[in-house]
């Protein structure tokens, strides 16, 4: 059984999402809440698997509600609700520990598999999303005239990366791949330098783009 809190101020939209998830036999609204700070007092309460996030919540906002949560609670899985479709505010959702970002207009149809995927400790991201990232992606290359620094990857930091991105440990890794931690460590810092790319969300940001995950 997924365990799944609900944050969303819109009692209307809050109701037709758990109809939605509870159509699942294996999934289970433990939780609702109306704001971020009820939001992050029922996830130390409750305990759940997944926590679904409105972005634009009263009282405290669905990203720093998300931050807490996560610092709190890593083993809840966090999906974003919002209308923005922007890089900004994907990156700001990922820095704050989310691991799927939904828009609401097409929540309904993408929300199970969200959570299936965030369970799982991947990432997910609407289909419109990952268009929009791969499409700002492209025309930025052609504006600057740059080739795609993916091609400067060997194949294993390309491994890596998908992995990284997935949520894998530098352990899980290791184990995957066959190589010691100290190898995989060197492939990544690697990957991250050819990529110029600081932290893990912009490195999953990155491979959303790519195609790689999402």
């Amino acid at each position: 059984m997924i365990h799944i809190l609900l944050a969303e101020d819109h009692a209307v939209m809050r109701t037709g999402l758990k109809l939605v998830l509870e159509r699942q036999p294996d999934f289970r609204v433990t939780g609702e809440a109306s704001d971020g700070r009820e939001a992050v007092a029922l996830a130390h309460q409750q305990h759940p698997d997944v926590a679904v996030m409105d972005i634009g919540m009263p009282n405290l906002n669905g990203i720093e509600a998300t931050r807490q949560i996560c610092t709190a609670r890593p083993e809840c899985s966090v999906i974003i609700l919002s209308m923005h479709s922007d890089e900004s505010y994907v990156l700001r959702a990922l820095k704050a520990g989310a691991r799927g970002y939904l828009l609401k207009e097409s929540a309904e149809a993408d929300l199970i598999a969200a959570v299936r995927a965030v369970h799982e400790g991947k990432a997910y991201f609407s289909p419109a999303v990952s268009r929009m990232l791969v499409e700002d992606y492209v025309r930025q290359l052609q504006d600057r005239e740059i080739e795609d620094s993916y091609e400067l990857l060997t194949m294993r930091e390309r491994e890596v990366l998908q992995l990284i991105a997935e949520g894998k440990s530098n352990k899980d890794i290791a184990n995957i791949l066959n190589l010691s931690i100290y190898t995989v460590e060197t492939h990544r810092g690697n990957l991250m330098e050819k990529l110029n790319l600081h932290t893990v969300p912009e490195l999953i940001l990155y491979a959303v783009r790519k195609g790689i995950v999402g």
